[in-house]
């Protein structure tokens, strides 16, 4: 399918949250009723001259922690219907100011969870809008909606009351993201629900998605998004998780994520070559345990091998051992890439593992992991064409212990073991993440063995990575 390049152009730009309305951009301190009023007289002698009414329902059974709406559970039917008729009154209170020729041409419920409610409660709202303006004859009334909340019964009680529209928030297909957010999951086949609404006659379903969630990857959300293009709804929609716990409070539960939530995904979902790679990493350590020096990574993207190795410094040193983790902490940077096959797996890379976690986020989640000395583990954002010199010069009497090699492309690794290779100590050792997995790194890997000599070795029991022992 070709899209019109001027249309994602029209929309590439930032905007107010669409929660809020008026819009954010609108706001002011001393906005009153008199200012509302006129509003909507104003807004009686502009074009399209159409009516768009939202309401919102505050509640849902339990509160999902990624959550920015605002909502509230634990509220007895006695405290919603008093809020139902809260709603009444103020669209009584509205009324009067509304031109009576605008016909409603679209309405939206949000929440909160508005299909956790007695449905007594949505027909009568929904009854009161019906008799109190006129309707145009193509009207779109949409609900948002819980899959969790859904019986067949209910999609049926919809569309009686003139609902055209169903809109599932799904956010996620994988049970293990959904626990970790407080999310319940659907007990009817999402398949089924769809199928039902579509025998219903809505005119159409949209499916809601979140991306950035905890336990979410590239990997398992691409799985998301093709089992939601193959129901055949005719609108999915994503949204981006805002992490700010400084605003929503129950955000920072998902800075805690279980820990054995945390490694049973682990050792359920990953390949064993996963669990492979952590053993030969300990392998490695033990090599360089008695050797002086610090270590340096070059490639952190995500810090997994970062940490594994500064957590076993922390672990069998008392973390004496500098660290030292270089990377652009952006995309990959192409400048001066010159192998073809080291450009196509640069975007093999960046389609498969997304976008790095990011320099100030990665240092906030080392400190949450109490260090016993974290001033000893750095990270250095930039090109390593220029971080390194520039490394090299602010520490004089540079010993390394360990160079850890995982850039994957050509130039760089071969630059930083050239620059690199006269400050590694005896015995100490040069690993190569991506021998024999890329072209670039495995050529810059077997040109600097056979300018010096060394030989590349590997352990028995796992694929990578590749190493080389400063003997």
């Amino acid at each position: 399918m070709k899209i019109d390049q001027s249309y994602i152009n029209k929309y590439n730009k930032q905007g107010p949250r669409y929660t809020s309305y008026p819009p954010a951009n609108l706001f002011r301190n001393d906005y009153n009723e008199n200012d509302f009023i006129n509003s909507i007289s104003v807004s009686n002698q502009e074009l399209p001259e159409g009516i768009s009414i939202y309401v919102h329902i505050p509640f849902c059974p339990q509160i999902c922690h990624f959550c920015g709406c605002t909502t509230e559970t634990g509220f007895s039917n006695n405290f919603i219907e008093r809020y139902v008729n809260a709603v009444i009154k103020e669209i009584d209170m509205q009324k009067q100011f509304i031109d009576s020729k605008r016909k409603v041409i679209q309405i939206h419920w949000g929440g909160g969870t508005p299909n956790a409610i007695p449905y007594k409660f949505i027909s009568k709202i929904t009854k009161k809008i019906q008799d109190t303006f006129t309707f145009s004859s193509d009207y779109e009334m949409a609900i948002e909606c819980s899959p969790a909340y859904f019986r067949m019964k209910h999609i049926e009680i919809l569309k009686d009351l003139g609902f055209n529209r169903i809109s599932l928030g799904i956010q996620d297909f994988d049970d293990n993201v959904l626990k970790t957010i407080n999310r319940k999951t659907s007990k009817l086949p999402i398949e089924d629900i769809i199928n039902k609404i579509k025998k219903e006659g809505f005119r159409g379903t949209n499916i809601d998605l979140v991306y950035g969630l905890p336990l979410q990857t590239v990997k398992g959300f691409d799985k998301t998004i093709k089992r939601a293009i193959s129901l055949d709804v005719d609108r999915i929609v994503t949204f981006s998780y805002a992490h700010v716990p400084s605003i929503l409070p129950r955000q920072k539960i998902l800075e805690k994520i279980d820990i054995w939530d945390a490694e049973n995904v682990f050792h359920l979902k990953s390949d064993p070559s996963r669990l492979k790679k952590i053993i030969a990493h300990y392998e490695l350590f033990k090599k360089i345990q008695n050797v002086e020096g610090d270590f340096l990574e070059f490639g952190v993207f995500k810090g997994a091998s970062f940490l594994r190795f500064a957590t076993f410094s922390e672990i069998f040193e008392n973390q004496n051992r500098k660290f030292f983790g270089f990377d652009s902490f952006e995309k990959f940077p192409r400048d001066d890439i010159k192998l073809d096959s080291d450009n196509k797996f640069i975007s093999r890379f960046e389609e498969v593992s997304g976008d790095p976690i990011g320099k100030e986020k990665l240092e906030k989640l080392i400190n949450n992991k109490k260090f016993t000395k974290p001033e000893n583990i750095k990270l250095i954002k930039g090109n390593v064409f220029e971080t390194v010199p520039t490394y090299l010069e602010n520490n004089q009497n540079t010993k390394l212990a360990c160079i850890h090699l995982d850039m994957d492309v050509y130039e760089p690794t071969k630059y930083c073991l050239d620059l690199l290779f006269p400050f590694l100590q005896k015995n100490g050792i040069i690993i190569c993440d991506d021998y024999n997995q890329v072209d670039g790194a495995t050529k810059a890997f077997d040109e600097f063995s056979e300018k010096h000599g060394k030989n590349i070795s590997k352990l028995d029991f796992s694929k990578t990575p590749y190493f080389i022992e400063n003997n």
